[in-house]
C-alpha cells in the first residue's frame, strides 16, 4: 500500500501537465485586436490553411516600427514571422507558417523589434 500512495502524486502531477498542454494545442486562436507599443494589430488565422497565420499591424506614432509575428505551432517548433516596418498610418503584415507535424496555431503574438 505504501508502493501506490507514493506512485499516486506522480500520476497526477503528470496527468496535470498533460491536460494543461492538450488543450493549447487542439484549438485555433481566434482573431484578436490588441493595441501596444503604438501598434494597432489585428491576429489572423488562415481560412484555408490552418497552419498559417500572422498579424496585421498599423503604425499610430510618428516614427517608423519594426515588429515581427509569434506564432505558438501546437507541438510542432514556434515560429517566427518576418520582420517588417510599418511607417506611421502604415499597415503591414508579419506571417509565418507551421511545420506539417503540428497541433494547430494555439497562439499569435507580435514582438516590436
Amino acid at each position: 500500500m505504501k508502493h501506490r500512495t507514493a506512485v499516486l502524486p506522480v500520476v497526477v502531477a503528470a496527468l496535470a501537465a498533460l491536460a494543461t498542454a492538450l488543450p493549447a494545442a487542439a484549438a485555433p486562436a481566434p482573431a484578436a485586436r490588441a493595441v501596444r507599443s503604438g501598434l494597432d494589430c489585428t491576429t489572423w488565422i488562415h481560412n484555408n490553411d490552418p497552419l498559417y497565420g500572422g498579424v496585421d499591424c498599423t503604425n499610430n506614432t510618428g516614427g517608423p516600427i519594426t515588429f515581427h509575428a509569434d506564432i505558438v505551432c501546437g507541438w510542432a517548433p514556434d515560429v517566427t514571422g518576418n520582420s517588417v516596418t510599418a511607417w506611421p498610418g502604415q499597415t503591414q503584415e508579419s506571417s509565418g507558417h507551421c511545420a506539417f507535424y503540428s497541433t494547430g496555431i494555439g497562439h499569435i503574438g507580435w514582438t516590436v523589434e
